[in-house]
């Protein structure tokens, strides 16, 4: 169990530093682990996640919170497809009056 522990600290550092550790240390007293950088500066993790850490409580992976954004993002991409598929079709309607499909037809030949 203690293995599984010091783990946690020891992949923090790594994330955050990598080849820049010159040696690292479990901090008993604190229960953290203290890392030596290159450049002689000292950084600290913990060793043990939160206890109120905020899970996923089902098996998609998403809190409700993600659900939310993903929410809003999407009705943003639907109502802005639509308005370019409203555009469209409105330039296909006002085309012939506009000048457009004779533009459309010489840009074509290119």
């Amino acid at each position: 169990m203690l293995r599984t522990r010091q783990r946690v600290g020891h992949d923090i550092l790594l994330a955050r530093h990598g080849r820049n550790i010159t040696s690292m240390r479990l901090d008993r007293q604190s229960n953290s682990v203290v890392a030596v950088l290159d450049d002689g500066t000292v950084d600290r993790a913990p060793n043990l996640i939160a206890a109120d850490l905020a899970l996923p409580a089902d098996r998609t992976g998403l809190t409700s919170e993600d659900r939310k954004v993903l929410g809003i993002m999407t009705a943003a991409c639907a109502g802005l497809g639509a308005l370019m598929v409203g555009a469209v079709l409105a330039m296909v309607q006002f085309g012939e009056q506009l000048g457009l499909t004779e533009a459309a037809q010489y840009l074509s030949t290119y």
